[in-house]
């Protein structure tokens, strides 16, 4: 589904962002790119959706290159970015409507998509009337409302308090169940890569490499309470840590407690 290989990509013609990327991932598959602050993680989302241009290797999305706006991508950020003026239901249905899908079955869908992430009674309501959890499920059923193949998406719940991260975890893995979606998952949070992913890929320092390439066979569907009782979970979690700290080693960090 997504063939990456030899990229290397430069900012202002001087500062490698990253550098010899090749990355692998099939259909249906869910991949968490982890790394320290600055190593290229959005960078390599950019390119993969359009929005940067691939300076050097290659880059392939179901065998075509990339380009912005294409409709097999989606793209969800780390803020909600709602419009302020919309309801939850009109913004959950509005990329499906900018994709001349036709109103019934968008609106369907929307309204299916706000009761799997809970937000049942609440279509009706404006951005300004919900939490800032409860604005980010509207961004999560908005992404899934698109009916995109592959889901892009950088550090999507990095701003939510631990108890709701926690929570949309779950419901983003019931979703992904049922929908069976190609994720990449960007995110800081080792616990949340190791719950949701097949493999999880560890960057180094800038410039970013990948320098691990971590498979997850943890059986699903997963619990994000379950697995905190998981001994595997926790092994898996360790070996992580483990490349992470690796990979840091050119950012003088060597004396930082990562306990």
């Amino acid at each position: 589904m997504i063939e990456i290989r030899g990229l290397s990509h430069r900012f202002g013609g001087e500062v490698f962002a990253v550098q010899n990327i090749d990355i692998s991932i099939a259909a249906g598959e869910f991949v968490s790119i982890v790394g320290p602050s600055g190593c290229g993680k959005t960078t390599v989302l950019n390119i993969v959706a359009g929005l940067l241009p691939t300076e050097q290797g290659e880059v392939a999305i179901n065998g075509t290159p990339p380009r912005a706006g294409r409709h097999d991508v989606a793209y969800m950020l780390a803020r909600d970015s709602l419009f302020p003026w919309c309801t939850a239901l009109t913004n959950t249905e509005f990329g499906a409507e900018i994709r001349a899908e036709p109103a019934e079955s968008r609106r369907r869908k929307a309204l299916a998509l706000l009761e799997a992430v809970g937000l049942k009674g609440f279509e009706d309501k404006l951005p300004k009337a919900l939490s800032h959890g409860m604005r980010q499920r509207v961004a999560l059923a908005r992404t899934f409302c698109l009916d995109s193949q592959i889901l892009l998406m950088d550090e999507p719940f990095g701003a939510l308090d631990a108890q709701t991260k926690l929570q949309l975890e779950d419901v983003l893995l019931q979703l992904w169940a049922s929908m069976r979606r190609t994720v990449i998952f960007i995110t800081h949070d080792l616990a949340e890569a190791v719950v949701l992913s097949d493999r999880v890929l560890v960057m180094s320092a800038r410039p970013g490499r990948v320098v691990a390439d971590i498979s997850i066979p943890l059986k699903r569907p997963r619990s994000v309470s379950d697995l905190q009782r998981d001994p595997h979970y926790h092994e898996l979690y360790a070996e992580v840590w483990e490349k992470l700290e690796e990979g840091m080693t050119g950012m003088n960090t060597r004396s930082i407690s990562l306990a």
